[in-house]
């Protein structure tokens, strides 16, 4: 299930750095120019997951498998690249593509950083909205009229979600149907994404003490907007995980802002995590929150979809409870499940499978 996060930002906002931390490797090609990234780099990042590192040391797995997200870093948008200026028509196709749209907003002061179209977090974020809408008009319009509306459109949901952007409003804040979002989302819009601020703020000015206060907590209850600071996650991935963790311990953290990020970007995707563990691995493996233990099966392998019979299922706070798998079912606490049980984040499981 690959899924993707786009970092979007005026130009010279820390993109790049941003991303360069995410992957623990210098990939994007970072400069102090507008439009220094040209084509969009692309990175896979692990989602992390303690109970991945718990379930491995009662397991004594041989290895780790952590869920995933894919990032990809955009080049800078500026005002007007709705109509194409400072290249945008081609960044904002990029942007057509990923599920999650993480608007990265400049919140420090550096004089030897140009701005480039930056003033304030605020106002930075209306232009890059503003953008968005306006490329959403557009796409609408012309659907319209020139014909090249898709198979089943329907000009009832055209027209509300021409008269949403023409409010002001996001595609996204608006209330939609089933049928009305399979119709629209004939049209590719870009605001119908979910979209993440993240304010790139100075060391001095990033709230260290509760900079993580997302992570355990429903997407709901995370602040608004998070706050990273690229810089300083550069420094962090250039170091080794031991002297991470006292630089993390130095600055008074448990873990880095980023991973909140990372886990809350996760989250605003409907994802979930159920997990499964043995002597080979331990591994999390995402899935879509509602999704049945059948259709979880197939995240494994297709034919453990097809072949499905059940599968034995404990929370994770009652395996580790336990402290092994065999334990949790002397003790009772091990369900079967068949193919309608809803699988809840946290799930440990076996599946049982037919033969082909």
């Amino acid at each position: 299930m690959a899924l993707s996060v786009g970092i979007v930002g005026l130009p010279n906002v820390g993109k790049s750095t941003l991303f360069n931390a995410i992957l623990k490797r210098q990939v994007a090609y970072v400069a102090n120019y507008p439009f220094a990234t040209i084509e969009p780099n692309v990175g896979v990042v692990e989602v992390p997951d303690f109970r991945v590192d718990k379930l491995s040391e009662l397991s004594k797995s041989e290895k780790k498998v952590y869920s995933t997200i894919t990032f990809i870093d955009i080049a800078g948008l500026v005002k007007g690249a709705s109509t194409g200026a400072g290249l945008g028509n081609k960044f904002l196709s990029h942007i057509r593509e990923v599920d999650l749209i993480m608007l990265l907003l400049r919140d420090f002061e550096d004089s030897e950083i140009i701005r480039e179209g930056s003033t304030n977090p605020e106002s930075d974020a209306e232009v890059l909205l503003t953008e968005l809408k306006l490329k959403d008009l557009d796409t609408l319009s012309k659907s319209e009229k020139g014909g090249s509306a898709p198979q089943g459109h329907c000009p009832d949901v055209l027209k509300k979600a021409t008269e949403i952007l023409d409010n002001g409003q996001l595609l996204s804040e608006a209330l939609w149907t089933k049928e009305e979002l399979e119709i629209l989302s004939q049209f590719s819009p870009l605001t119908i994404k979910p979209i993440l601020k993240v304010h790139n703020v100075s060391e001095k000015n990033l709230n260290w003490a509760t900079a993580p206060a997302c992570t355990g907590r429903p997407v709901g209850q995370c602040p608004d907007p998070m706050k990273v600071s690229a810089k300083i996650e550069f420094e962090l991935a250039s170091l080794s995980e031991e002297d991470q963790g006292q630089y993390l311990i130095d600055l008074g953290l448990v873990e880095s802002p980023l991973n909140a990020v990372i886990k809350r970007a996760y989250e605003m995707l409907n994802l979930r995590t159920f997990l499964t563990t043995g002597v080979k691995e331990s591994r999390a493996w995402k899935f879509v929150e509602g999704w049945d233990a059948q259709k979880c099966a197939g995240v494994i392998h297709s034919d453990f979809e097809r072949l499905f019979i059940a599968g034995d299922v404990i929370p994770y706070e009652k395996f580790i409870e336990a402290g092994s798998l065999v334990t949790a079912k002397d003790k009772g606490w091990v369900r079967l499940e068949g193919k309608e049980y809803i699988m809840k984040d946290g799930d440990v499981v076996e599946f049982r499978v037919g033969r082909g």
